[in-house]
Order: structure tokens, then C-alpha cells, then sequence
């Protein structure tokens, strides 16, 4: 078995533009005399890697801790593609997917520079994926993110923001990105893995 972290380190991790940066604040150390070492944290629920709840771009919508586990935890198909992400682009990976593992096609990963379009998202939300991951910060076009977010957290597809693919072959794997249970909020940072069977 060989297991894959997919996973950015938090206080080194990008940032989307305009969201606070992650802090790390010391409460104790033991050097300084104190009983134990103790870290308090100070981030945004979106920095690195993080999945998106539809109540991020939607009003009303689930929240982190309404979004059923199973839609984080799951087979998942891990794409390779460069560019804007278009229709076309999206039917290949469904396809590739299906060809490769039927049931890891409810859950897309893409690596690469990748940018998806309304179109592409489309694709995807008519063919009720799960779960949709990419190594950008956003899903969607980083000076205009809206849209894209409205048609796949509109069709309850879980957004998984920030992985890193590099080392990651295309293929089959199974997938844990559970997110940290923040009650009431609009995403969270999550410990991504694959996990491969050999």
C-alpha cells in the first residue's frame, strides 16, 4: 500500500489573494518553563488545502458539518490537464475515469495548472459527481470565481481546493479528504491523502 499526501503544510501553504494568511501563535513552551508546549491557531477555513461547502456561494446551503462524509471519503480518478477546462476536456476525463475504475468516477481530481469553465463545471454537475479537487486555490478563474461555484455547489459537488498532484500518477486511488468538523461554516481545512493499493 502506498499512501500519497496530497495535502499542503499549513504555514507555508498558498493563499488565496486578499485571505489572511495562517498564523501560528506559541502559548507555552517548555523551554521558557511552561508544564507543556501549546499552539494556538489563527486561519481562514479556505486556506490551502481546503474543501468548499455549498453554503460557501450559496445562502441557505449545507455548511462544512451538513455535507455527508461519504462525499469526502471515497475511490477517486486523478485526471492530468493544462489549461481552461472546457467541455470537452471535462467528457475525456469522465470517460477516462469510467474506462479506468467506475466507481472512482464520482470523484475527480485534476492535475496540473488547471482552470475550470462554466461549461466544464457543467459537464460535471449533470453527471452528479461527488466530489471535484484541483491544485488551484479556487476552482474557478481566480479573478472571477462566482460562477463556476454557483453551477458545482449548486449540484452539491464537494470542491477540494489546494492539493498537490506532483508525485500522484494518473489512475485509480482511494481518497480521504475529511474536512475538520467547524460547525456552521462555509469550508475547512482538511489532511487530503490517496491511497494506493500495489
Amino acid at each position: 500500500m502506498k499512501i500519497y499526501d496530497i495535502s499542503q503544510e499549513v504555514f507555508r501553504c498558498a493563499v488565496y489573494p486578499g485571505d489572511p494568511s495562517p498564523e501560528k501563535i506559541v502559548q507555552m513552551r517548555i523551554s521558557n518553563g511552561d508544564i507543556c508546549n501549546l499552539t494556538a491557531l489563527k486561519m481562514c477555513a479556505h486556506n490551502g488545502t481546503h474543501v468548499d461547502a455549498p453554503f460557501h456561494f450559496i445562502d441557505g446551503e449545507e455548511t462544512i458539518d451538513q455535507v455527508p462524509l461519504e462525499n469526502f471519503i471515497g475511490f477517486a480518478y486523478v485526471a492530468e490537464h493544462e489549461g481552461k477546462l472546457g467541455k470537452d476536456d471535462a467528457l475525456r476525463i469522465l470517460a477516462e475515469a469510467k474506462a479506468c475504475d467506475p466507481q472512482a468516477s464520482d470523484m475527480i481530481l485534476v492535475k496540473g495548472d488547471s482552470t475550470m469553465t462554466e461549461e466544464g463545471a457543467k459537464v460535471f454537475a449533470d453527471a452528479k459527481i461527488k466530489l471535484y479537487g484541483n491544485e488551484s486555490q479556487t476552482v474557478g478563474p481566480e479573478d472571477a470565481p462566482m460562477a463556476v461555484h454557483l453551477i458545482m455547489l449548486g449540484a452539491k459537488i464537494v470542491l477540494l481546493e489546494g492539493i498537490r498532484l506532483g508525485d500522484v500518477p494518473a489512475g485509480s486511488y482511494l481518497l480521504d479528504a475529511a474536512p475538520i468538523n467547524l460547525g456552521g461554516c462555509d469550508g475547512a481545512p482538511c489532511r487530503a491523502i490517496l491511497i494506493k493499493n500495489e
